[in-house]
């Protein structure tokens, strides 16, 4: 099979096809011939040399991947073949074929197209995982979401407002913050023009927020703790802005601040098993009716990957980017 990897981490131009072995699926595991692949933000990460696969995952870039499920280890179900699926996998998603676990698989409809069902693992997993069960979001509340047209956060977005959440979002300019609007947010913020802080307490009449999503730490998360209302609860999930913060402890006890937040690549496979279950039965069945699909920006051939991974580099997309694969 013909997959796109680098000997040496680098800049997007590094990616070259490499030929491999198709990967024979173990007891548990489903072998996909990928029709497409979602490039998420990890994946550049992982290229520039600053987040290397996990013990025992390809690395192979691609976090997420739609396909046709064409072999099976000897615990899956026999008539697992031939089943369209999305999954969420610790790499190898660029390339032909790809191993995933069949507990981390969701069905595709078919009113869901696969290049559509590739953008969702990463995305989805996150944000439901971190908005809602770390963060404890409940209908009626308020949440922040900086990136607010990055494929994390479109699909805050469009989860907080299927499960009643009022959705806060920023972004770099004024045609991003209609974009966002346009896919559901209430408010945006162009936090080049004014003072993300400042425009909160006015939206929320000085009361404050009571989740902030957070893909930038450094030295966001003082200003996110002011947005905090009371009891609020802060959760990181990317340290884009630098890995250190500096933290008033008085103002986390005066206000009964919770901060909290989590990686997903390398967490065990009876984890993700149990998030992929919960996800199937509360917030798939908005994706199988349609009342919920990922924002889609654009889709790159694999052999083009470089370009796509420049695309995202350079911070002009509008949700999820993804490559395809083969047929879809």
């Amino acid at each position: 099979m013909t997959a796109m990897g680098f000997d040496v981490p680098g800049g997007p131009e590094v990616f070259r096809p490499q030929t491999l072995p198709v990967p024979i699926p173990s007891e548990n595991e489903v072998l996909v011939k990928v029709a497409f692949a979602g490039v998420n933000r990890p994946d550049v990460i992982q290229r520039m040399g600053h987040y290397p696969a996990p013990p025992g995952a390809s690395p192979i870039p691609g976090l997420e991947i739609a396909g046709e499920i064409v072999a099976s280890g000897e615990s899956v179900i026999p008539d697992a073949t031939g089943q369209r699926v999305c999954a969420l996998v610790t790499g190898g998603g660029y390339a032909e074929y790809c191993l995933a676990k069949i507990e981390h698989c969701l069905p595709v409809s078919d009113g869901l197209s696969l290049a559509e069902a590739a953008a969702l693992p990463e995305t989805l997993f996150t944000v439901w995982h971190n908005v809602f069960e770390r963060g404890w979001a409940g209908e009626g509340e308020t949440l922040l979401v900086h990136g607010g047209t990055s494929g994390i956060g479109t699909m805050a977005i469009k989860l907080g407002k299927a499960f009643g959440l009022d959705v806060i979002v920023t972004c770099g300019n004024d045609a991003k913050c209609a974009a966002a609007k346009a896919i559901g947010a209430d408010h945006a913020i162009n936090y080049k023009a004014a003072d993300f802080v400042e425009e909160v307490k006015t939206i929320t009449a000085g009361k404050g927020v009571q989740l902030v999503l957070d893909m930038v730490s450094g030295d966001y998360v003082t200003r996110n703790l002011a947005c905090l209302a009371e009891d609020g609860r802060h959760i990181t999930i990317a340290v884009l802005g630098g890995m250190q913060a500096e933290l008033n402890m008085a103002q986390i006890m005066v206000k009964r601040l919770t901060l909290t937040g989590s990686t997903l690549r390398a967490r065990p496979d009876e984890f993700k098993a149990l998030l992929c279950d919960e996800i199937s039965r509360t917030a798939w069945p908005l994706v199988e009716t349609g009342k919920i699909r990922p924002e889609m920006d654009q889709v790159f051939a694999l052999a083009d990957v470089g370009a796509a991974h420049a695309h995202m580099e350079a911070g002009d997309h509008i949700g999820k980017i993804v490559l395809e694969v083969g047929q879809g």
